[in-house]
């Protein structure tokens, strides 16, 4: 869980930017999620393993031992509450619930720790909804937590408020009780889904299969993010994303993680190659990168994709005349994006074969990708030398193991086309001739 440091007030910035016809639409989008209450299954992220549970009311007694791993060893005072986030404008909900995380930290009191969780209907696409678990361990707490949470509740945000507390002291039944809509209901243990529940969101939120899916996104953002119009302005137009064509010279990709010689190989194939070196994102879109890594996981995916098509059309138009390398291009996006969404175990991840994993039909399709592997200690030891910043992600996969063969395992799986793997601990010159070596099989070069 993630543990409070200090109490103060605040409201959500949100506020400003909403009308009442938002408003209806944030309380038409909790009626039908009560309308479905019943099929939901809510999960919660506790000491890195994630627990399920559901309604079933009128079965006391059942799974006690099961809903003691969400709830701990029960203190005499703990307090137990969840916060769900969800409203009719995707966008807004994103920003709401990545900064409801600052806001929890910032204002519940000590002694009051959350841990991540979700709500979803099993097998229903975009049905997943965000939220956080609190656990609040004395009376003080609790009471200042209860005042703050019906405080945000009263300022018409997209908050659903539930507790819970056992029916009495003796029954190892749970209760979950809804606020503002007077239902209680008894929670019983639930079997983890056959796929993971962020899967259900990820198709044109996490992941984007074509520019005008990715374009319409972007262009919602712009009221609240003014640097969104400088990017639009660079996009293609749909004409030039629809008129594909075979391009007369191989377009051949590099993958993989920082430190795996990526910046050196395509230097060298350029070189050798007489190719164009292209990199994705393109340069053009540097000075807002910055920017749009502090924004939730939808505008940030947004923007790389975006990126992709920019960087396709900048390959178009030298195709005609050389050879064109890419650091980095669609693989990239799809399999940091999908390893972030889907936590915990390289088998959480979607099935090979499924659709997550499918190139966008109108993205400019490369001749070759290689990725580049290299063993995490190597790997550690070389960014070490380079004495360079980590970006978040990268700083993530040094950290958590998981995470890094969730990403692995993504670039593998990504299909039209797939990744040829090349071992990269050889010295750069033997890495330079296997990738050559490739090239002239493949691509004819």
């Amino acid at each position: 869980m993630f543990r409070l440091q200090r109490s103060v007030n605040f409201r959500f910035p949100f506020r400003s930017l909403k009308t009442e016809t938002h408003a209806m639409s944030m309380s038409r989008r909790t009626m039908a999620l009560l309308s479905r209450w019943s099929s939901r299954v809510f999960s919660v992220d506790v000491d890195g393993e994630t627990i399920y549970f559901k309604i079933r009311d009128n079965q006391p007694g059942k799974g006690a031992e099961e809903m003691q791993r969400i709830f701990g060893d029960v203190q005499k005072y703990a307090k137990y509450y969840s916060l769900l986030v969800s409203s009719g404008d995707k966008i807004y909900t994103a920003r709401f619930h990545w900064e409801l995380k600052d806001k929890l930290l910032a204002a519940l009191p000590p002694q009051c720790h959350f841990s991540p969780m979700c709500s979803f209907v099993p097998r229903v696409k975009d049905s997943l909804v965000r939220g956080y678990f609190l656990r609040a361990d004395s009376p003080e707490s609790s009471a200042t937590t209860e005042r703050l949470l019906r405080q945000w509740l009263q300022l018409d945000d997209p908050l659903l408020v539930c507790s819970y507390l056992q029916k009495n002291e003796n029954s190892p039944q749970w209760i979950q009780y809804i606020w503002n809509h007077e239902q209680n209901h008894g929670i019983v243990p639930s079997e983890a889904p056959q796929y993971h529940p962020a899967t259900l969101n990820l198709i044109n939120s996490d992941v984007f299969y074509s520019f005008q899916a990715a374009r319409e996104v972007f262009k919602k953002c712009v009221d609240i993010i003014p640097e969104a119009a400088s990017v639009l302005e660079l996009l293609p137009c749909d004409a030039d994303v629809e008129a594909r064509s075979e391009p007369d010279f191989p377009v051949i990709v590099l993958e993989g993680l920082d430190a795996t010689g990526k910046t050196t190989l395509t230097e060298s194939l350029r070189d050798v190659l007489g190719a164009t070196l292209l990199r994705s994102p393109p340069e053009c879109l540097t000075p807002w990168r910055a920017r749009f890594d502090q924004e939730p996981p939808i505008l940030r995916r947004t923007f790389y994709a975006l990126g992709n098509y920019i960087t396709a059309q900048q390959i178009y138009r030298q195709t005609s005349k050389t050879p064109v390398i890419i650091d980095r291009f669609w693989h990239s996006t799809a399999a940091y994006a999908i390893a972030t969404a889907v936590s915990g175990p390289v088998c959480n991840l979607p099935a090979e074969g499924s659709e997550l994993y499918r190139w966008p039909g109108d993205l400019l399709q490369p001749s070759l990708v290689v990725l580049l592997t290299l063993d995490p200690e190597e790997r550690k030891r070389r960014l070490k030398d380079r004495g360079q910043e980590e970006t978040k992600e990268e700083h993530e996969l040094d950290l958590n193991q998981l995470f890094r063969l969730r990403v692995e395992e993504a670039y593998g799986r990504i299909s039209g086309p797939t990744c040829i793997s090349v071992d990269a601990s050889s010295s750069a010159e033997q890495v330079l001739q296997q990738v050559l070596l490739l090239i002239k099989a493949k691509c004819h070069l």
